[in-house]
């Protein structure tokens, strides 16, 4: 057995017991059994709910939850070779304290030497609602997601402490491989989603695929960036309604620029509809919270770069289209972020701005 459980089916009570009163959350006795049930929608990583019982009453949390490798060997492998597994432990263990966005406390966090197996174990936030990308939200919820990128942002915001942080800094073999396999998924979406995807949105789809600017830009690295900042890794009213939201799925985290999140939240992340009607709101929401958390921002300071970060959306669609395991669920929600994203882009002109830049 491997120093730590990479499946739920792999834990065992003692091993609970021990992380358990490591963190402090199980004050007397011991676990005696357990059971689990999946959650979560995530095609990278699976979650699982574990159901605790303890040889003394009252002695732990009822429920936890649980982070592990995925079981497809496709999205397992990508993981691995992006390091996302290494990335989200290190995170979890090394950087959140230091952060104000809300996330789960964190019982586990432990990953082996190749980045191909971790374990994550969570407080469970017993959420009112987990988001869902194919269904948007409203605009309190999408009030409350803007509020918690800024308390990503702010805090990691030029802090030398955190932007020269080893483990951040970008992998040049990753970065090459990702660009070497770039055009390959543009060639796998576009033949996936030629009959479902409007020509206009696939348009922009091929032309990202074709920019240089897009693969060779020097991505400006100001503060930390989520890098997947949506509905489906965010938790709304959780505590049973007693905090309105956190945010998971760290494993794309890292150094760049801050609108790259909210050019990906508003574009990709809420649905074109909710976008339209209150971006002017929205933008100018982060950019006051911004500014309560000592950095000063205005609308025109950010424009440009929130509307180059709607094209993370395109090509997180495209690229994780290709390299994920594919499921029924997958092919909706690559093609409603697709079409959220190439329709901002559109509107604002995304890649005449990337090539001005």
């Amino acid at each position: 057995m491997a120093a730590f459980p990479s499946h739920p089916d792999d834990i065992t009570p003692e091993w609970l017991t021990g992380r358990l009163h490591e963190a402090g959350v199980l004050q007397r006795g011991n676990v005696t059994g357990f059971r689990w049930e999946p959650i979560g929608t995530g095609q990278v990583g699976d979650s699982a709910r574990i159901s605790l019982s303890y040889d003394q009453a009252g002695g732990g949390p009822a429920t936890v939850a649980g982070k592990f490798p995925a079981a497809n060997p496709t999205s397992r492998g990508t993981a691995a070779m992006m390091g996302l597994y290494t990335k989200e432990v290190r995170f979890y263990r090394d950087l959140a304290q230091q952060l104000d966005v809300r996330v789960p406390a964190t019982y586990a966090a432990e990953v082996n030497d190749d980045g191909s197996s971790f374990v994550l174990l969570f407080e469970d936030l017993a959420p009112e609602k987990g988001g869902n990308q194919l269904d948007s939200c409203s605009f309190d919820e999408a009030c409350h997601a803007i509020r918690q990128a800024a308390a990503l942002h702010a805090p990691s915001w030029k802090n030398a402490a955190i932007l020269s942080l080893d483990w951040l800094q970008p992998q040049e073999a990753v970065t090459s491989q990702i660009r070497a396999l770039y055009p390959q998924a543009q060639a796998i979406f576009a033949e996936r989603y030629a009959d479902a995807l409007e020509p206009e949105f696939m348009a922009v789809c091929s032309d990202l695929a074709a920019n240089d600017a897009w693969l060779s830009r020097n991505h400006p690295k100001v503060s930390l960036v989520h890098g997947d900042f949506r509905l489906d890794n965010m938790l709304f009213g959780i505590g049973r309604g007693a905090e309105p939201i956190a945010i998971l799925d760290w494993q794309t985290l890292s150094l760049g620029h801050p609108m790259t999140d909210i050019g990906y939240f508003m574009g990709c992340g809420i649905g074109n509809e909710l976008r339209q009607r209150y971006e002017a709101e929205l933008l100018d929401l982060y950019c006051s919270e911004m500014t309560a958390r000592g950095v000063p921002l205005t609308h025109d300071d950010i424009w440009r770069d929130y509307v180059i970060g709607a094209l993370h959306g395109v090509s997180t669609a495209v690229f994780s289209a290709a390299f994920v395991e594919r499921t029924e669920r997958g092919d909706a929600n690559f093609l409603s972020m697709a079409r959220g994203a190439c329709a901002l882009a559109l509107e604002h002109g995304s890649l005449e701005m990337l090539e001005e830049n």
